[in-house]
């Protein structure tokens, strides 16, 4: 029986592959970054990409010929986000260095939850989360880990909150009937993971009791009070809040040190979801965005949004390491042989992956070659630029913003004059619409208020103001088409 894998780790095959591929690459970022000849996206329906993408896998393969030709087929139908006109969801155009360092963490396959497979990773896991946590103020006995994203993050916060909170092992014993049902209060704004952990947690759909925003989409304090009031009389326990630095739809920031006096007021574990935000800690110009956030027992971080860093990479950290250990308390007796607080150097203890890449590797290299302050100015710029875009929009007659940005995240409608105010919300769909199946341009859309808004995020360091004032352009050039029934 022929086993022709052996010839697969051919140094000099692989060479080979690899001009290919960096040529790819390269020629790939060539256009992108300069937003020439290629659109930020071509729009095509599920039914085509299926009816396109429709070989069957062979049994007997023809090379990697076949794969360099299916890589140019796939980056040729994804939307293509380092180009200057990406402007859509809260990610990145990851920095080609991190590229490179994927490969590595891909070719290297160690897991970075057990010292013993990871002496690497979990060593620069360390050195990362004590970075982010001296970022945010915390004293020297704080810590946390590197997890795979916000949603996984926020939970393995809430746990951790949970076990602290509730009395007893809630791990171990699970709720016991004669207890008050825990209640966490979150914003009517904050992102929908939240809630889901919540309900992952077993505290059912009421669980996570939401509290109303102010005119500037920020957790009102007088409605987090009544929502404390209102819960804690019904018969359930609250134990945290959780913060928003900044909201997903709108990019506003939470007024963190007040609910931090709150919740050490009512002894309540506070969690701040800073998956995009946390970034304004390097920023100089807008670090006091996040304000009391050192108070805040749990914060999230997503690397992979404003660090640009391929995804997924999201930093948990705790004020009190100690509080981690807990969450996951379980025997594993061929990995583990001592208590969780003395073997620190196995992240198994405190992370819900039981494999995990080198996560830390992509963020701890470039951070080692470029510097932190470097990526404070482009966060700095980032949210600038957002500050420029908002004033653009105030001062033009048939725009309207929903809110002055805090971030990078501005919030929009056109409204011209002649368009009746029943159908503005419906020429919102249709213009964005058409911007994405023309494709010069990657814009979202959000509802506030039951309004509908254009929404963009300003996370390309390749996005210039004329950039901006082009896609308003072609929103006016679209929207007076549809309204005088063309197109």
């Amino acid at each position: 029986m022929t086993n022709s894998i052996p010839n697969f780790y051919d140094p000099v095959n692989f060479e080979e592959v690899c001009e290919h591929f960096a040529g790819i690459i390269r020629e790939y970022l060539n256009k992108a970054v300069r937003g020439e000849e290629i659109p930020v996206i071509t729009r095509k329906s599920p039914a085509q990409m299926l009816e396109e993408w429709n070989e069957q896998i062979p049994k007997e393969g023809v090379g990697f010929t076949k794969g360099i030709e299916l890589v140019k087929r796939v980056i040729d139908d994804s939307i293509h986000i380092h180009h200057p006109r990406y402007m859509g969801h809260q990610v990145c155009g990851p920095l080609p260095l991190t590229i490179l360092c994927d490969m590595i963490m891909s070719m290297l396959n160690n897991s970075s939850v057990v010292f013993e497979m990871g002496q690497v990773a979990t060593t620069l896991e360390l050195r990362l989360t004590q970075w982010v946590c001296d970022l945010i103020g915390y004293p020297s006995d704080a810590g946390g880990i590197i997890t795979s994203g916000g949603s996984v993050g926020n939970l393995t916060a809430l746990l951790a909150a949970r076990q602290v909170m509730c009395g007893g092992n809630v791990w171990q014993d699970g709720y016991l009937e004669t207890a008050r049902r825990p209640a966490i209060l979150v914003s009517k704004q904050a992102h929908y993971c939240v809630k889901r952990a919540v309900q992952i947690m077993g505290l059912g759909a009421d669980g996570a009791v939401t509290v109303d925003v102010d005119a500037e989409y920020r957790m009102d304090m007088d409605a987090l009070k009544e929502a404390y009031r209102k819960t804690t009389e019904s018969g359930r326990k609250v134990i945290a809040v959780v913060a928003s630095g900044c909201t997903t739809a709108t990019g506003t920031f939470d007024p963190i040190n007040d609910i931090a006096d709150f919740c050490e007021y009512h002894k309540l574990w506070l969690h701040v979801d800073g998956a995009h935000g946390a970034a304004a800690l390097l920023s100089p110009k807008y670090r006091d965005l996040l304000k009391g956030i050192e108070r805040a027992d749990s914060v999230v971080w997503d690397l992979h949004k404003m660090l640009l860093m391929p995804s997924l990479l999201t930093a948990v950290c705790f004020r009190k390491k100690a509080h981690s250990y807990s969450t996951f308390a379980q025997e594993a007796s061929y990995l583990f042989t001592a208590a969780p607080e003395e073997e620190w150097f196995n992240i198994a203890h405190r992370t819900l992956e039981c494999t995990k890449p080198m996560l830390a590797l992509k963020a701890y290299i470039s951070l080692m070659s470029y510097g932190s302050a470097v990526f404070g100015d482009y966060i700095t710029n980032c949210f600038d630029l957002a500050h420029i875009f908002a004033d653009i929009l105030e001062k033009a007659d048939d725009f309207v913003i929903a809110v002055r940005p805090d971030c990078n995240i501005v919030c929009f409608r056109y409204e011209p004059a002649n368009c009746p105010a029943e159908k503005i919300d419906q020429l919102q769909r249709d213009i964005r619409q058409q911007i994405l199946d023309e494709g010069n341009f990657y814009i979202v859309q959000t509802v506030l208020h039951e309004k509908q808004y254009l929404r963009v995020t300003l996370i390309n360091p390749l996005t210039k103001e004329a950039d901006l004032l082009l896609l308003l352009e072609n929103i006016r050039k679209i929207g007076g088409n549809k309204l005088a029934g063309i197109g």
